[in-house]
């Protein structure tokens, strides 16, 4: 899983993915509001050892690519923030 996107690739793909994914995440930040801004998403630590290893941090990518997620002031949905800006024209 993309701790980026949230997006499921294979073990070989994701590192090709990952730099690709990063680099358009800033390009859409920084073409963001300010106040919509959110500081750049971080790789989660790597766990070691145990049979779940793949699990337990594809859990933990993908817990990463949620929490870029904002929510909406009026219904509580969360939203990447370029599509929050277009949800919250027809939010009433």
């Amino acid at each position: 899983v993309c701790y980026i996107c949230g997006k499921e690739f294979g073990s070989q793909s994701i590192s090709i993915h990952e730099p690709q994914c990063l680099e358009k995440w800033r390009i859409e930040n920084d073409q963001l509001p300010r106040h919509l801004r959110r500081p750049e998403p971080r790789r989660p630590e790597a766990l070691t050892g145990g049979s779940c290893v793949l699990t337990a941090d594809n859990e933990a990518a993908y817990q990463s690519a949620q929490a870029q997620l904002l929510p909406c002031g009026n219904c509580g949905r969360t939203f990447l923030p370029d599509r929050l800006i277009v949800h919250q024209r027809s939010c009433k």
